[in-house]
């Protein structure tokens, strides 16, 4: 089962968002804060990150880019789920460390197959002989 952490800091944005990954069958770890999601990243080692940017302690662009310089980590994929929209927004996110950005509020369908997409390679690496 796919693990994701789900780093987000307002309560009604995180259960609606988890609720909506364990109905498509992922399993989902949580963090309310940068920090919390780069000791999570450590300790848990999820598949993948959906990252919102607008965090306390740590923002999600330094807990990206946190994440990201650790060599142990930094295969690891990190959306960008956030409410900043603007380009300069997109651009920052992707400089962090991002492999990709989507915004709010989050279109279900297209994060999906962007997981999906930003999986395959390491499905397809655990796969091989």
């Amino acid at each position: 089962m796919t693990k994701i952490l789900l780093v987000e800091d307002d309560e009604m944005n995180r259960d609606m968002i988890s609720r909506q990954l364990k109905w498509e069958r992922f399993q989902v770890i949580l963090a309310c804060d940068g920090l919390e999601a780069v000791q999570m990243a450590q300790s848990e080692r999820p598949d993948i990150i959906l990252m919102d940017m607008g965090l306390p302690v740590l923002t999600g662009w330094q807990a990206t880019a946190r994440i990201k310089s650790s060599p142990e980590l930094q295969s690891i994929p990190i959306i960008a789920l956030t409410a900043f929209a603007m380009v300069e927004d997109r651009e920052k996110s992707l400089s962090a460390g991002c492999d990709a950005f989507e915004t709010k509020p989050v279109n279900f369908p297209r994060l999906f197959a962007l997981i999906q997409r930003l999986l395959a390679p390491t499905q397809q690496t655990m796969t091989t002989p």
